[in-house]
């Protein structure tokens, strides 16, 4: 799950895969709520299933695709 939320944040947000890791967070790498709304709405359409985000305290790349894999099990 890692490896496509880099693949969407290189292709859909524009930025260099080698600067993203599990610890990056969507500040340091200049991505807005908004940014993170489209994406996970992009990932809920594409894997068919819907991520519940409320009170989710999420802020890395890692944490991310920690909850998603959560979901998805």
């Amino acid at each position: 799950m890692y490896e496509k939320l880099v693949s969407y944040a290189s292709k859909q947000l524009e930025l260099n895969p080698e600067e993203i890791t599990p610890e990056s967070t969507f500040e340091s790498l200049g991505i807005d709520s908004l940014d993170v709304v489209e994406m996970i709405m992009d990932l809920e359409s594409e894997m068919g299933v819907e991520l519940e985000m409320e009170d989710q305290k999420i802020s890395t790349f890692g944490e991310l695709a920690a909850f998603i894999e959560s979901k998805l099990n």
